[in-house]
């Protein structure tokens, strides 16, 4: 296994406007390839927009909602991996012949659709269909996974698709500066994002503080360590509908270090060299080895009902 090469991306979408968004992953990618970057990772509905599903009918969400592989959007991501040689992994709404939705996030090369998968744990749209699988693909000789979002909060998920063979995962997100019950988190205000220019500091420390990074900082280098993978983080930045989010796309590595993040109050893009050694070298891979699955394999796998408290937030 050789070294990779890999971007996280973040950008301010536009609700809907798939043209424009795709524009962003466009020259997004041309600017990665250029860096020497082999593939770049965007945010979780990267090319529709996210939060301003929430307000969609079924109907509305049908006609955004388009079907993998054959898709413009597909044929478009693909067109743009192979200007530029480079794998693209983005996010949107999917749509089935039986009119069933999911939220997806694929991968694509200049060759076409290498991987697709849906999230498990769907919200902002009370019409979308949980996805039932975990996905392991082979790009250009590592082993990946993806987890969507929420996925990567459910900590048997990331153990899981790391046991089934993946060295890096891929986690599209779209989250942070949005209330919760823990403490520090809500809302920021757009008005500090209008005026970042003039007073950059006062966004960042927003941004930074508890409504964002420091409650990443948490749980994501955990999630890395504990499993001994690459972890490759991607969120967006500014503007979602009217909800403001905070970027901080990362790439941590095995040892749950952060070896590249998107700084910039803008759209932006950070690559960092992925070695196979530290697969290894990390705890995470020790204590994978070191298992006991006779101790915990009933409680773990016990039956149980999911719950999942669904809730669409208004910035109000």
């Amino acid at each position: 296994m050789e070294k990779l090469k890999v971007a996280t991306a973040q950008f301010e979408n536009k609700s809907g406007d798939k043209v424009y968004n795709l524009q962003q992953i466009n020259d997004l990618a041309a600017q990665a390839a250029a860096g020497g970057a082999q593939a770049i990772a965007f945010h979780e509905c990267s090319v529709t927009g996210y939060t301003f599903a929430r307000h969609l009918s079924k109907e509305q969400m049908l006609d955004l909602a388009e079907f993998i592989p054959d898709g413009p959007s597909i044929q478009r991501l693909t067109a743009i991996a192979r200007e530029h040689n480079i794998a693209i992994l983005a996010g949107l709404f999917e749509k089935d012949a039986a009119d069933k939705l999911y939220k997806a996030y694929v991968c694509v090369d200049k060759n076409g659709l290498v991987a697709k998968y849906r999230k498990l744990h769907p919200f902002i749209n009370p019409y979308l269909t949980p996805g039932d699988e975990y996905v392991v693909f082979d790009l250009l000789g590592w082993k990946c996974g993806i987890l969507i979002c929420y996925d990567n909060n459910v900590i048997e998920n990331v153990r899981a698709t790391a046991l089934l063979g993946a060295d890096i995962i891929f986690m599209p997100h779209v989250t942070m500066c949005t209330p919760s019950s823990r403490p520090g988190a809500g809302f920021v205000d757009p008005a500090l994002w209008h005026n970042r220019e003039a007073d950059p500091t006062s966004l960042r420390l927003e941004f930074d503080g508890l409504k964002g990074r420091s409650w990443l900082m948490k749980w994501l280098p955990a999630r890395a360590y504990d499993n001994g993978v690459y972890a490759v983080f991607s969120n967006p930045i500014g503007m979602d509908d009217d909800q403001l989010k905070n970027g901080c796309s990362m790439i941590l590595d095995p040892f749950g270090g952060i070896i590249a993040e998107c700084r910039k109050l803008d759209n932006d893009i950070a690559i960092a060299t992925l070695t196979p050694e530290k697969l290894q070298q990390a705890g995470g891979y020790r204590y994978r080895k070191a298992r006991r699955p006779d101790l915990y394999r009933d409680v773990i796998g016990q039956q149980h009902t999911p719950e999942q408290k669904v809730v669409w937030l208004d910035n109000k």
